[in-house]
């Protein structure tokens, strides 16, 4: 098993900075903004020819006894209890603080091996700048400066030769679809992500906004392995001012784009909005397997239900290929469902198509209609074959397809729809068009 190095220390001392360059990745928000961080995130590292796993967590303050500084609190205890080693970060510019001191109290209790590590070191005396942190009675400190890469590297040797070589640690990762939840602030994204694996782990709190970061969560059930992605809620774009918040949108963007399905989660307690159709059209711009959860399903009554049913037909037309499911997160109706539903799309966007069947589909769906003129030639449609997957791609050969119209396109989109049976992911047709190679010869 690979170490899980876990990163703990009060805000702003740069754990997320350390994150990234450990795992050498932009994984994690970094901003001269406390309290940036408030999931745990995991990550994997690579130091000393050893992998190893890395956890960033929130500012952590070990007293806090409500609020969202309590949740961020709860998400660092419970870091705490599945690390094999604890590096608790302090800044050597902001020198020992009555915060460091509480969390080293905490930390002494935890039993784990713990390595005090002085961040923020870049061009001080490294002995002037740790002397006063021997109080906190954690071994001897350790400074470097995760932001420049100064003696991070030693940090990493000295932390792993503890740690014996393990031949498994060359496992393969689990395979299976990446699952992006989506969807307006405090529709519940984060409280079905809790649901979905049984305990807290991601905040779930009534407050918008809570999610800032895309956190990625591993995930099982049935045999099956999921990632589930959390993203932080999409607002209009004329209420976002904080640059905090744009780096939010961007993460959730970039989650979208990467995931294999997406579950768009609306609130059953209030009106579909523009932006939940924004939101849905990204979603099928970036051509991702689709599933839409009505969430908030209990707290309606029978009214109210059947204006959401109105609504969505209005207003979310163009969802028509995806399933709709109405469920609760908190209390956990319609989770099983879903899931199923999560799998067919997943099957779908990832089915491989037969050109022969294609072909004959094609040709079946010209005869029954034909498409429109262009000018004095009509396109011909010879043959077709699958171009890619997640989406469905196909693509069709002939001659004059240059200009299809966009609503024959539709027409042949749906005819290969329903013939497959591909329900929840949207299907991409190409028109490859052949040419005279004798057109341009005296």
């Amino acid at each position: 098993m690979k170490p899980t190095l876990v990163l703990v220390g009060r805000p702003n001392v740069g754990k997320s900075t350390l994150f990234n360059r450990l795992t050498k990745t932009r994984d994690a928000l970094v901003a001269d903004f406390p309290g940036l961080t408030r999931d745990r995130r995991y990550g994997l590292g690579r130091a000393a020819e050893r992998e190893f796993l890395v956890v960033d967590t929130a500012g952590f303050d070990p007293v806090a006894k409500e609020g969202i500084v309590h949740e961020m609190a709860k998400q660092a205890e419970q870091a705490i209890a599945e690390a094999d080693a604890l590096l608790f970060m302090v800044d050597a510019r902001s020198g020992l603080t009555p915060h460091d001191e509480q969390i080293a109290v905490r930390l002494r209790r935890a039993g784990r091996p713990t390595f005090l590590v002085v961040n923020k070191a870049e061009g001080m005396n490294r002995a002037m700048v740790s002397a006063e942190f021997h109080q906190l009675g954690l071994g001897d400190p350790l400074c470097i400066s995760s932001a420049h890469g100064d003696n991070v590297t030693s940090l990493m040797e000295l932390i792993l030769e503890s740690f014996p070589e393990d031949p498994e640690d060359d496992e393969a990762s689990s395979s299976g679809p990446r699952v992006a939840i989506v969807g307006r602030p405090n529709v519940g994204k984060s409280t079905l992500v809790n649901t979905l694996i049984g305990e807290e782990r991601v905040i779930a709190f009534d407050m918008p906004g809570t999610t800032r970061d895309a956190i990625e969560v591993p995930f099982e059930r049935n045999g099956q392995h999921y990632t589930l992605i959390d993203t932080a809620g999409l607002r209009k774009r004329g209420k976002v001012f904080e640059a905090v918040e744009k780096f939010s949108v961007i993460k959730t963007l970039q989650a979208v784009e990467q995931a294999n399905v997406v579950v768009l989660v609306l609130d059953a307690s209030q009106e579909i909005s523009d932006q939940d159709a924004h939101i849905g059209g990204f979603v099928v711009e970036a051509g991702r397997a689709l599933v839409v959860a009505v969430n908030k399903w209990d707290s309606v009554d029978d009214y109210r239900r059947q204006r959401i049913k109105e609504d969505i037909e209005r207003k979310l037309p163009f969802l028509s290929f995806a399933r709709f499911l109405y469920v609760s997160a908190l209390k956990g109706q319609g989770i099983v469902p879903m899931l199923k539903a999560v799998d067919g799309a997943y099957a779908a966007a990832m089915t491989k198509l037969a050109t022969p069947k294609l072909t004959r589909l094609l040709l079946d769906a010209v005869l029954k209609q034909q498409p429109p003129r262009h000018g004095g030639f009509r396109p011909k449609m010879r043959y077709a074959h699958q171009g890619g997957m997640n989406p469905p791609v196909i693509v069709v050969h002939g001659s004059a397809l240059d200009n299809v119209s966009a609503s024959y396109t539709r027409y042949l989109e749906r005819t290969f729809l329903e013939a497959f049976k591909l329900q929840g992911t949207p299907l991409r047709i190409q028109f490859r068009s052949s040419h005279n190679p004798y057109a341009n010869r005296d």
